[in-house]
């Protein structure tokens, strides 16, 4: 059985108990750079490697760190549209990512696939005024497979390989439970 937390950083599978599992709670772990899908019977049917913000965690606007708390999903952008997608301001370019465009656009941040948007639910702390995980537009996002995963390196979301994305949108519904933890 494939094992995220010691497969390769470009190891593009997650594990899943049954595609058909209704996921009502992610677990996003910011030390371990992995994220894991719960049932309402807390069995863990979900999980892959994913990257957090290089700057770390922090709730802040501007900051490019990865927002800790309690989440839940806003919005599901993307269904249906081919993998590679690439998006731009959480609509599709028309555009499907290729290698060559990465070598291109170096500085580039390239989102494609799939859209988790978060919304915080802590008042406070990852909602409202300078610390709103929406208005900073935090995503849980697929990324280029050439990107390692199971290290920090993104700009404050949460990146994970384009299969793997795919697969847990299909799992997840606006309203689900998001806790990003240290």
């Amino acid at each position: 059985m494939f094992n995220p937390l010691t497969a390769t950083n470009n190891s593009h599978m997650a594990i899943t108990n049954s595609l058909k599992a209704t996921i009502n709670r992610l677990e996003v772990s910011v030390t371990e750079q992995v994220i894991r899908g719960y049932t309402e019977r807390k069995e863990i049917v979900f999980e892959a490697k994913v990257s957090t913000a290089a700057n770390g965690v922090g709730q802040r606007n501007g900051s490019e760190c990865t927002p800790l708390g309690e989440h839940r999903i806003r919005a599901k952008i993307g269904a249906d549209h081919p993998q590679n997608t690439v998006f731009i301001g959480r609509r599709p370019s028309g555009e499907i990512y290729r290698q060559s465009m990465a070598v291109e656009q170096p500085q580039r941040d390239w989102i494609l696939s799939r859209i988790l948007w978060l919304c915080g639910n802590q008042s406070g702390f990852n909602r409202g005024g300078k610390v709103d995980t929406q208005r900073r537009y935090i995503y849980i996002h697929g990324a280029p497979d050439s990107h390692p995963m199971g290290m920090p390196s993104s700009h404050g979301c949460v990146k994970m390989c384009n299969s793997d994305i795919i697969q847990l949108f299909e799992q997840v519904a606006v309203g689900t439970i998001v806790n990003i933890n240290q």
